[in-house]
């Protein structure tokens, strides 16, 4: 099923589109979490907010993604732009909601001790909540990481799409070894990234691994 011959003659090109499919889902989940984070703090401010925050991220997660990035070629083209600000979208109910819960799940009585030490808000948020929040925030980088490096294939259709151009060289030529090549080396790198990032939180929470032996 794979012709070994052309993946070899064409390792270069492989290693290249690996690269982009890294950069586009990495860039489009730090945008996202820049966007979701200071949403997500207004929501706990403001809880009127967050009903039709989440209401409006899941409007957008459900629009389908080939209709989405074709939405967006009027204004910006068949670039990267294009590709990182619909990637960036489906991000955000994810991450905005895993932020909000966590952060709401944090024990009123240790945010009443963090106040009687004297923590002011910010310090209360940076010490205290996002510690404690963070395996729920974790976990929802974790979704958005996977879904997101599954979507980046879906922008080859508009001459991004890292991995996703070998699908769209296989299925137009009707040749199986790039679709392979393709579907592997995708499926690997979010099994990776999902490790790494489970490596991540343990590291950052051990007090967490700790409670749940």
């Amino acid at each position: 099923m794979i012709r070994w011959s052309w993946v070899g003659r064409h390792l270069d090109d492989i290693g290249w589109l690996f690269v982009e499919h890294i950069q586009l889902a990495g860039l489009a989940l730090v945008f996202g979490f820049a966007i979701a984070f200071p949403l997500s703090l207004m929501a706990l401010r403001w809880p009127r907010l967050y009903g039709p925050l989440l209401g409006f991220t899941g409007v957008l997660f459900t629009v389908p993604s080939l209709a989405l990035f074709i939405l967006l070629i009027p204004y910006t083209g068949l670039s990267k732009a294009t590709s990182l600000i619909g990637l960036t979208i489906y991000t955000l109910l994810i991450l905005v909601r895993n932020i909000v819960e966590g952060l709401r799940g944090v024990s009123p009585h240790v945010l009443d001790a963090a106040k009687a030490m004297g923590l002011t808000r910010t310090q209360r948020l940076f010490q205290v909540e996002l510690p404690l929040a963070l395996p729920m925030i974790m976990a929802g980088i974790r979704i958005a990481a996977v879904t997101t490096i599954g979507l980046v294939t879906v922008t080859a259709l508009i001459g991004q799409g890292g991995l996703g151009r070998l699908f769209i060289d296989g299925f137009t030529r009707d040749f199986a070894t790039p679709v392979i090549v393709g579907f592997v080396l995708s499926v690997a790198l979010a099994v990776v990234v999902d490790l790494l990032l489970v490596r991540l939180q343990s590291a950052l929470t051990p007090w967490h691994d700790e409670a749940g032996r």
